[in-house]
């Protein structure tokens, strides 16, 4: 693996950051990946990984304004941006083309310490543990995916492949946004996965490697799902999504691919279909997305299978590898 863990100084801060101390930090795939260096995306090594993250602000700089030592808080994950592209000045600095991301880009919070910009921070309730908490991120990107770039009407027919992190919250997503029949596809080594979809709100699973995926959909929507999230973190399921979507809906891809396949692009055509890719988060996002979890709406607690102190974190990472647990938590004062 190319991940150690190591002494490192607590960071300085500067005028408009703070020096947060970290409550809780998930492991994405993403981290994964980087750790057993099956990354497609690159990455400022050496590189103190973790970006789903919330704690308590230890000291605040100079200029810090709205934030206060002592508060709750998680962060976005948007640690570097320019500021003053369009992207930036209209709200979707997301996308601006000089981000730099926690945990490949700058320094992240798998450590007991993070310096963090003020401007990335939300406030989070007291009854809200970071374990949980931590959780924001990826509840984010699932709620951009299906609640931003897709358009989901109660009754529509959902379809999401993939029953990894990602694609169990967009799942979730789909749900509370009325989605019926709600399909979540996944392989034989998926079980338990998709027993959690199914506790989500999927209203039907499928083990393709046992069931034809075409014949369950196509026996609840006639046309084809009304809207496919491809969650799958590979290129090849794009084909299936192309096929299975009905004609005039819409595709939704999520997860990265680090393989390069041929894509049968034509049934886009074909089916006047609308291929949305979808990236990351916003302010109005996390906001959102911190008063669902505080509900207990995303019914967070059922993907996370792991909880241990940095010094577990080989176990917290093989765990999630081998596909033992959905989830692992990362609690550093433990």
């Amino acid at each position: 693996m190319a991940v150690e863990l190591r002494e490192v100084p607590v960071p300085e801060i500067g005028p408009t950051d703070v020096l947060l101390a970290v409550g809780a930090v998930s492991v994405c795939g993403s981290d994964v990946h980087q750790a057993y260096a099956t990354h497609s995306w690159p990455v400022n090594i050496p590189v103190t990984l973790g970006h789903e993250f919330g704690g308590t602000i230890a000291a605040s700089g100079r200029e810090v304004t709205g934030f206060k030592d002592g508060d709750r808080v998680v962060s976005e994950t948007a640690a570097v941006i320019c500021g003053t592209c369009l992207m930036c000045r209209t709200g979707r600095y997301n996308l601006c083309p000089t981000r730099k991301g926690f945990g490949y880009g700058v320094n992240g919070a798998m450590a007991e310490y993070v310096k963090v910009p003020a401007r990335c921070l939300h406030h989070v309730p007291d009854g809200l543990p970071f374990e949980l908490a931590c959780l924001t991120e990826p509840h984010c990107v699932a709620y951009n995916a299906m609640c931003g770039n897709a358009t989901i009407k109660p009754g529509d027919s959902v379809l999401v492949l993939g029953p990894g992190p990602i694609g169990l919250l967009c799942a979730r997503m789909a749900a509370l946004s009325g989605a019926n029949p709600l399909i979540v596809a996944g392989l034989s080594g998926d079980a338990e996965r998709l027993a959690t979809a199914r506790a989500l709100g999927a209203t039907h699973t499928v083990n393709i490697q046992a069931e034809s995926l075409g014949e369950v959909v196509r026996s609840l929507s006639p046309l084809g799902a009304d809207v496919v999230c491809d969650a799958s973190g590979a290129s090849r399921p794009l084909d299936v999504a192309l096929t299975l979507v009905a004609p005039d809906g819409q595709v939704i891809k999520v997860g990265w691919s680090p393989d390069q396949v041929p894509v049968d692009l034509n049934p886009l055509v074909q089916k006047n279909v609308r291929l949305q890719g979808s990236f990351s988060h916003n302010y109005p996002i996390w906001e959102r997305v911190i008063h669902l979890l505080d509900q207990g709406l995303t019914k967070a607690d059922l993907i996370v299978g792991l909880k241990t102190n940095l010094a577990g974190w080989h176990d917290a990472f093989d765990a999630m590898h081998s596909g033992r647990v959905i989830k692992s938590v990362l609690i550093p004062t433990v």
